[in-house]
């Protein structure tokens, strides 16, 4: 048996009732916990979030994201790809994740609810103000929607700093906006500034995977994507492709039924830019 699964037999007794649920849950689940986000797993365990991380620190652990990859390490599921190995060529490899970013996309399109979707672009359209916030692999996806957002005139602002983000939501106001992009759902500092900016009275809007997370409690539109490779991979990859796609789509909503002056500012944008190329 792995540190971590003695630990928790080792310090059992030292647990307080729930706790043992919690590890009674793990041990009676090899495995499982990779799919569980902190809410799914306190609602399988009859307890509270902060249970779950007290918890993991007992363990010696920061917190449920690092003993979900000590867990996941131990029983053999932490891999890169389900399906990739490492006798692939590079183009199977190309293959095999093209065909995982197919299956990502068309899981994401079954989760996303319709009339949400319709709400997040019209309220994007009208928001005086937008400001993103991503950590880590979602920072990228934060920063090119505001690329794209600026492009059309509207004013949005991508934030990484998690300073930055706490900042920049307490001065949002009522016809603002705040978009999270958080695969997990569960970054504290993302959590944070989502409830901050909904305290100061902006919409907000979450690009999450589906699934209860901390991170819905402050969001106003969650956007779900989806994909498979969450029940076995701590590194979601995949997912980034279905955020994306969900910004383009968000984006040409925005060209095709914003202001008057969309295509102007697009235009505006295009002609600005010909002087940075030969």
């Amino acid at each position: 048996m792995n540190k971590t699964s003695l630990n928790i037999q080792v310090l059992y007794k030292e647990m307080g009732k729930t706790e043992k649920r919690i590890a009674d849950w793990i041990l009676a689940h090899p495995g499982k916990i990779i799919s569980l986000s902190i809410v799914e797993l306190a609602e399988q365990c009859g307890c509270s979030e902060a249970t779950i991380v007290r918890f993991s620190k007992r363990l010696g652990l920061s917190g449920y994201q690092e003993l979900k990859i000590s867990l996941a390490a131990e029983s053999g599921t932490e891999t890169v790809s389900t399906s990739i190995t490492a006798g692939d060529s590079a183009f199977t490899i190309y293959e095999k994740v093209c065909n995982d970013i197919y299956c990502s996309l068309e899981l994401t399109k079954k989760s996303l609810d319709q009339e949400k979707f319709s709400l997040a672009a019209q309220t994007i359209c009208h928001s005086d103000k937008i400001v993103l916030f991503g950590l880590g692999n979602s920072a990228s996806v934060a920063l090119d929607a505001s690329h794209k957002f600026m492009r059309t005139g509207l004013n949005a602002v991508a934030y990484s700093d998690n300073h930055m983000q706490v900042i920049a939501a307490s001065h949002l106001k009522e016809n603002d906006t705040a978009i999270a992009v958080s695969h997990s759902g569960s970054s504290k500092d993302i959590v944070d500034a989502l409830k901050i900016a909904k305290d100061h009275g902006a919409r907000t809007i979450a690009i999450t995977n589906h699934g209860k997370s901390p991170l819905l409690k402050y969001t106003d539109i969650p956007l779900f994507t989806s994909s498979a490779e969450t029940q076995y991979n701590i590194l979601a990859l995949n997912s980034r492709i279905a955020q994306l796609a969900i910004i383009d789509t968000l984006y040409f909503y925005v060209v095709y039924h914003g202001s008057s002056k969309t295509l102007a500012s697009i235009r505006e944008t295009e002609q600005s830019l010909l002087s940075k190329k030969y």
